[in-house]
């Protein structure tokens, strides 16, 4: 029997390149993103206790909206850093920033898990939306997250609940799984439901040193005109699914993609596509 390691650096430098490829979809589905995820960044910013004058660090900033949105709660004597892997998917939060007349936001590429460019002590509050769940190593992120905050300061996180509750995700993650003949991610592995289990997201904080851990659910579902619409969007902007597809040939990639659609129609009715999705979002006081 041959046993697989997980190599992380290989997996880190995939994950840059996938993302690299879908910034501009993930861009471009920016106003559904907002309206699937825009609940819980609202918890997520509350739950950080972000307001005027704040400095906040965003880690996986990705496209920014939730960098945006902590932009303008803290007003122009704050200031948001948001940081990420891919310097493509920056460009397009650089943009949105500078098109919506914010100049209180900036960007820097920066592994999560290796914060070391990032100013020491100098932010009140770190945010991560869907990033955490992909870094290899989680103590090390927020060991770096922590790093960046004065005393006191916080840290949240939105993460994906559990598989069963994120049908419009867990449903195209399983057949892909079974299309590319991958084995499940063992405990510790990054993944979009590596902190979904019951009290994973609290363990994984409170052993990073941070207290007075909450995590609270948010009702996400995916709301889309179709079935159909919601596998454009995955299949258009998802890095992760990329990722799990990279070794696929073309002719299984769009039969796996036409499965995804056909068992996804079971979410259509009267008022459209509306994909089961929870999220939760896990806050703690450096």
């Amino acid at each position: 029997m041959t046993t697989t390691t997980f190599d992380a650096d290989a997996y880190k430098r995939t994950t840059r390149t996938q993302w690299e490829e879908a910034a501009e979809a993930w861009n471009r589905w920016g106003p559904r993103i907002e309206e699937w995820l825009g609940a819980a960044t609202e918890v997520m910013l509350d739950d950080a206790a972000i307001s005027t004058g704040d400095r906040v660090l965003d880690v996986a900033a990705g496209a920014g909206g939730q960098t945006l949105a902590a932009a303008r709660r803290v007003g122009p004597t704050g200031h948001v850093l948001a940081t990420d892997v891919s310097p493509a998917i920056l460009e397009h939060a650089a943009r949105a920033a500078r098109d919506a007349g914010l100049d209180n936001v900036s960007t820097l590429e920066a592994d999560g898990e290796d914060l070391s460019a990032v100013e020491p002590g100098a932010y009140d509050a770190v945010v991560s939306r869907v990033g955490l769940i992909y870094f290899p190593d989680q103590q090390a992120a927020l060991a770096s997250m922590r790093r960046a905050l004065r005393p006191g300061g916080r840290v949240s996180a939105v993460v994906y609940a559990a598989a069963d509750v994120n049908g419009f995700f867990a449903i195209p993650v399983g057949i892909i799984r079974r299309v590319a003949q991958l084995p499940p991610p063992l405990p510790g592995q990054p993944g979009p439901f590596s902190l979904g289990a019951p009290g994973a997201a609290e363990a994984v904080f409170t052993a990073a040193g941070l207290r007075d851990v909450t995590v609270t659910r948010v009702p996400s579902p995916v709301r889309m005109a179709s079935a159909a619409e919601c596998v454009q969007f995955e299949r258009e902007s998802f890095g992760a699914l990329h990722q799990m597809l990279a070794k696929v040939g073309p002719a299984e990639r769009d039969a796996a993609w036409q499965e995804i659609a056909e068992a996804l129609r079971e979410f259509e009715g009267p008022d459209g596509f509306v994909g089961p999705c929870e999220m939760l979002v896990v806050s703690g006081v450096s």
